[in-house]
């Protein structure tokens, strides 16, 4: 069996993804074998001291140490390890890479912003999705929010933005990076009639399940701010007691709230959907189309 692996170093948490590569009728298609999270916050080193500390490093290298143990005990035949906007921003970034291949024997690739949202897409997500529409697809991570616009189910404009959960937490967040963003979604969606939201991430997956919304059912506008005004006027502790969230759930998941509240209020976008997908999932898609792809058509 084929067994492929995802690594995203992410601003908020790391995540190694491994997966069961199958063969179907229409090409190739994965099962999750094992997801394992770590909440490493790299973010609140990279945003507010532009470098990683030792210690944070060191549990950098610890954790893809332990990842790369798993993948051989697993016998992952491929794998694709991204780093992205932490690592984008800190100066001891490539020394921390280095450390990494000697210790862990791990390549490591720190991803811009378009990159990510192109591995993003890589989950196809706009196969299911509805013709006559449009939609505003919105990826909201630790340090960065991937936006694209779908028109006809093909991607048509798309830009990343330094504005991330951790960010906003650490008050790293700037008030042009902000603007920057109303401007380019008003730009790109102002000829757009009937809007709606896909969003990817782990904050809002667990909005969704919150919201106890059916499967494959839209999120409303209107449930989200309920979410948020109950969520908000909770304090860490209760957050973490009353609604059950992990810590390092608890904070970032307003934040969270705020930026897509905020995307849909600029954009009157009336439902949100959830597909459950990240960058994890792009990974192995993006695998299974360089590697795979082409045996289908010999």
């Amino acid at each position: 069996m084929l067994r492929y692996a995802a690594i995203d170093i992410g601003s908020n948490a790391v995540r190694l993804l491994i997966a069961d590569i199958s063969k179907t009728e229409k090409g190739y298609s994965y099962k999750k074998n094992t997801l394992v999270r770590v909440p490493l916050r790299l973010g609140d080193d990279a945003f507010l001291d532009q470098r990683l500390s030792d210690r944070k490093a060191e549990d950098l290298v610890k954790t893809m140490s332990a990842f790369k143990n798993l993948m051989d005990v697993y016998h992952v035949t491929e794998y694709l390890a991204c780093a992205t906007s932490a690592m984008r921003e800190a100066e001891n970034g490539a020394e921390v890479i280095k450390r990494i291949k000697e210790v862990a024997d791990l390549d490591l690739e720190i991803i811009e912003g378009q990159r990510e949202a192109n591995i993003i897409y890589a989950n196809h997500i706009e196969e299911n999705l509805d013709a006559k529409k449009s939609y505003l697809y919105i990826d909201v991570g630790g340090g960065s929010t991937e936006l694209s616009v779908f028109v006809n189910k093909e991607p048509v404009a798309s830009k990343s933005f330094d504005i991330g959960t951790i960010r906003i937490l650490d008050n790293q967040d700037k008030d042009e990076t902000w603007e920057d963003m109303r401007l380019w979604v008003r730009e790109n969606t102002k000829n757009l009639k009937n809007v709606a939201g896909i969003g990817t991430g782990g904050n809002i997956n667990k909005l969704f399940r919150m919201s106890d919304e059916k499967e494959g059912m839209p999120l409303s506008f209107l449930k989200l701010k309920g979410l948020y005004n109950q969520l908000n006027g909770h304090s860490l502790k209760e957050r973490i007691s009353i609604f059950g969230l992990n810590p390092d759930r608890a904070d970032v998941i307003i934040p969270a709230c705020e930026i897509y509240i905020t995307l849909m209020k600029w954009t009157g976008i009336k439902q949100i959907y959830v597909p459950k997908v990240g960058l994890v999932d792009g990974i192995i898609n993006l695998l299974i189309e360089e590697n795979l792809k082409a045996e289908v058509y010999v």
